[in-house]
């Protein structure tokens, strides 16, 4: 692990996705503590990706049509229906403002399922952490398994840290209504454009 797994690493976390965006929303609307929360299950998430990868299951995703199509568009589903509750002022974007055990269920469940149900992570693994890996280690698995962890630290960080900034200015914005409604109008927006993306990725 160098320089450039790490810089790689930064510049892909740090590209907004779904999880980013839903670690956002999660400050918008519910505070610190919930995006710190959102940013947890969204590296959770990752987990099954990162295990496929190191396992070799990602060859079979990569192989299967009917496997990938399967995921693929329950994941396009998911997004959309994210961006249906957003508008409907239920979904990411919901303001709560006295979140408890079931507003923190919420945001953990929406948050793994989110990352989970995009196979283009398993096949991205795939393909990106064998990269770090040195030629002819007799350790591979162990290699494997050390980027993934510092891939999945960093994702938490960064995920976090956009949170945590939303949570920051959330009076600001929750006390302009028509602020917040635009902001909502955007956030559904985005979730179906991100929808959209997904439903043309190929293997």
């Amino acid at each position: 692990m160098g320089p450039a797994f790490l810089l790689t690493s930064f510049v892909i976390v740090a590209t907004p996705g779904t999880g980013a965006l839903f670690t956002v929303a999660a400050g918008i609307s519910r505070g610190a503590r919930a995006s710190i929360l959102a940013a947890f299950a969204c590296t959770l998430g990752t987990v099954p990706h990162l295990v496929a990868a190191v396992t070799g299951l990602a060859a079979v995703l990569h192989a299967s049509g009917i496997a990938f199509a399967a995921i693929k568009w329950a994941g396009v589903g998911y997004l959309l229906y994210m961006a249906w509750a957003t508008w409907r002022d239920t979904g990411a974007l919901a303001v709560d403002s006295r979140p408890g055990a079931a507003s923190a269920r919420r945001v953990l469940v929406s948050g793994i399922t989110i990352n989970l149900l995009n196979p283009k992570l398993t096949i991205f693994f795939f393909a990106f952490l064998p990269q770090f890996v040195p030629a002819g280690s007799p350790h591979t698995t162990i290699h494997m398994l050390v980027l993934s962890g510092v891939f999945m630290l960093m994702t938490f960080v960064v995920f976090a840290a956009y949170g945590v900034f939303a949570a920051s200015v959330r009076d600001a914005l929750l006390s302009n209504a028509k602020r917040l409604d635009r902001i909502r109008k955007a956030f559904a927006a985005t979730f179906v454009l991100l929808s959209g993306r997904l439903a043309v990725e190929s293997r």
